[in-house]
């Protein structure tokens, strides 16, 4: 099996905006707890967290397939290039291994609190997302959970600059949603990647934020990883 096709049908291109979530929520909470924050977990829980997010999109195509079949035919599982059963394993041993590095985080039942919101809230989103507009709002709430799972398994507290930062994201993601679904409606592509733009620009907003909060060279952190998305985004699509 080509590594392409299992690259795209996880949206992998994406991830450089997930690990800047988790930076990001990282930052705030050391800035708010000083020396609170083992460093150790960045790449640790960067790795969980896009676990889920590359399950997630796994899970995604899983429960597309026949509307692929009609609307999107390059589709890794449309193709067969990766196959059916071959997805399930994927997403199942990616849900299990976000869940199982969380449960060993320093405020493992928090954070295994907060991880099971958001693998139900992925699971949702993806079985029922093509059945109500309503959806995007769960889309929304994926993101946002992602500061979450780091907050309660490093800090098991609500901290305020964190939780702006998920808000922040969420309204984000509801734009770059509705915009996707509109592409769909009118039933021509846009003129350039508006929608693998938007998708970078996420790592713009968390960067944004620190630079305001903690310092402006947050900002070039997060200017770095959305061109890594992009560059990612030219050998692999991320939408």
């Amino acid at each position: 099996m080509k590594i392409k096709p299992l690259l795209a049908l996880c949206r992998i291109s994406n991830l450089p905006t997930v690990w800047m979530n988790v930076l990001t929520a990282m930052v705030l909470i050391d800035q708010a707890i000083p020396n609170s924050v083992q460093w150790c977990w960045l790449p640790l829980l960067a790795l969980a967290l896009s676990a889920f997010y590359c399950g997630g999109m796994v899970l995604n195509d899983l429960c597309d397939y026949s509307w692929d079949k009609q609307h999107q035919p390059y589709r890794p599982l449309v193709t067969g290039s990766v196959s059916v059963k071959t997805a399930v394993f994927i997403a199942c041993a990616l849900f299990l291994t976000g869940l199982v590095i969380v449960a060993l985080a320093p405020f493992a039942l928090m954070g295994m609190l907060a991880a099971s919101a958001l693998f139900a809230t992925i699971v949702i989103y993806d079985v029922f997302h093509k059945q109500t507009a309503a959806s995007i709002l769960v889309m929304g709430l994926a993101r946002a959970l992602v500061f979450v799972v780091v907050l309660m398994a490093l800090s098991a507290q609500w901290l305020q600059w964190v939780l702006i930062a998920a808000a922040l994201q969420f309204v984000y993601t509801l734009s770059l949603t509705f915009v996707a679904r509109y592409e769909h409606i009118r039933g021509k592509p846009y003129r350039g990647p508006v929608i693998p733009r938007m998708i970078a620009g996420m790592a713009v907003i968390d960067g944004a934020l620190l630079a305001i909060v903690v310092s402006p060279v947050w900002l070039v952190a997060g200017i770095v990883l959305a061109l890594l998305t992009r560059f990612g985004q030219r050998y692999v699509r991320g939408d």
